[in-house]
């Protein structure tokens, strides 16, 4: 007796999803089955912007590989973002079971994305024909898995070729470590209707009308880089000038660490803020800012997850790379003019490169989106 274990469709543990006994016979073939063809692996962990701006990569593989059958790992806060994206068939979460599993099974393919020990080192340990990105050595440090990983690998090593020279985009560098051509492939990031809804009913409720000009302002910038976050003042009087200006609502973005923060700056602008509150699940949040005309953010998730569901973005840059990120031609960088920028420092007395953005700049490139976008 022989079952087929190829069939995408094959469980194991349960009946697939057609109720079939699946049992090979010579006397009939399942009409269901499907060969999972070509096995791929991709190990991105975190950071959940990143892992949401690798899946531009997806859709390269699947035209490449048409017949294959694509495995992500990915940390669990991330795996919302993945549940709904059509070319993943199978998603894991990073932890234990999930690593003994695929230290047992064999791909043909596998892209390591994470320079993260746990990712490198799983990397190395897994059984694939080949493998691209980066593994752990036995010199007890991460190193390049092929030859294309190497450019991406030195950015790593080189500030003066990250901060400086590099004139890459993120997508563009692991499109050339996976050996695949980057033709402007888009962030994958399908929203459950359910989470469609939420927004529609916290527009509805706070009598937010379709014909109206709704502007995000995303206040964080996460803890690791606290030199992403612009100003509580700059976010104050931006507020003020486009609310009277541009006749616009304005929503107060943010998680449970903007809380405070968030009720601060409505206390200080001097026009009505809406705040979307601290509780929203991550499909929440990025539901309210899909229903946004557009946004204002530093390099942050928020920035993130607007590229992915096309809403334009002012993005202010402080200490990150803003080479690094693309926009696809849908909002505008805000730079800041100093010779220290950029850093990748988490703190800093001065901020003056912060201070070299005003409200007015901010405002301006807001203006110059809604006038082009209509």
């Amino acid at each position: 007796m022989k079952w087929k274990f190829d069939c995408r469709f094959f469980r194991g543990d349960k009946p697939c999803r057609y109720k079939r006994i699946c049992e090979e016979s010579d006397k009939e073939e399942c009409p269901r089955y499907k060969p999972r063809g070509k096995k791929i692996l991709i190990i991105k962990l975190a950071a959940i912007g990143d892992v949401l701006r690798t899946t531009p990569v997806l859709s390269a593989l699947k035209k490449k590989y048409p017949l294959s059958y694509l495995t992500w790992l990915s940390e669990e806060k991330s795996l919302p973002l993945l549940e709904n994206n059509p070319f993943i068939d199978c998603l894991l979460p990073y932890n234990l079971s999930s690593c003994l599993q695929l230290q047992v099974e064999k791909f043909d393919l596998l892209l390591s994305l994470d320079k993260d020990p746990g990712g490198a080192a799983l990397a190395t340990l897994v059984r694939a024909k080949k493998k691209q990105g980066f593994g752990w050595g036995e010199s007890g440090t991460v190193h390049p898995l092929n030859k294309e990983a190497e450019p991406a690998f030195r950015l790593g090593l080189d500030d003066e070729l990250k901060f400086r020279k590099n004139r890459k985009t993120y997508q563009e560098t692991i499109f050339e470590l996976a050996g695949l051509p980057y033709r402007g492939e888009e962030y994958l990031l399908n929203l459950p209707e359910e989470d469609r809804d939420y927004a529609r009913r916290f527009f509805k409720r706070e009598g937010i009308r379709k014909s109206e000009l709704v502007i995000g302002l995303n206040t964080g910038a996460g803890a690791v880089f606290l030199t992403k976050k612009w100003s509580e003042s700059g976010f104050a009087e931006l507020a003020g000038r486009l609310s009277t200006k541009l006749g616009a609502r304005l929503l107060l973005l943010g998680g449970k660490s903007e809380k405070e923060l968030n009720r601060r700056i409505a206390r200080r602008a001097k026009v009505p803020l809406i705040d979307t509150g601290p509780d929203n699940t991550l499909l929440q949040f990025t539901a309210l800012i899909d229903s946004c005309s557009l946004i204002v953010t530093g390099d942050t998730l928020a920035l993130h997850l607007a590229i992915a569901r096309k809403v334009p973005a002012v993005a202010i840059f402080s200490s990150p790379c803003p080479q690094e990120i693309d926009l696809y031609g849908r909002g505008k960088k805000l730079i800041s003019p100093v010779d220290c920028a950029p850093c990748y420092r988490n703190s800093c007395p001065e901020m003056t490169c912060m201070k070299k953005i005003t409200p007015a700049k901010v405002f301006r490139a807001v203006e110059e989106i809604v006038t082009r976008t209509g």
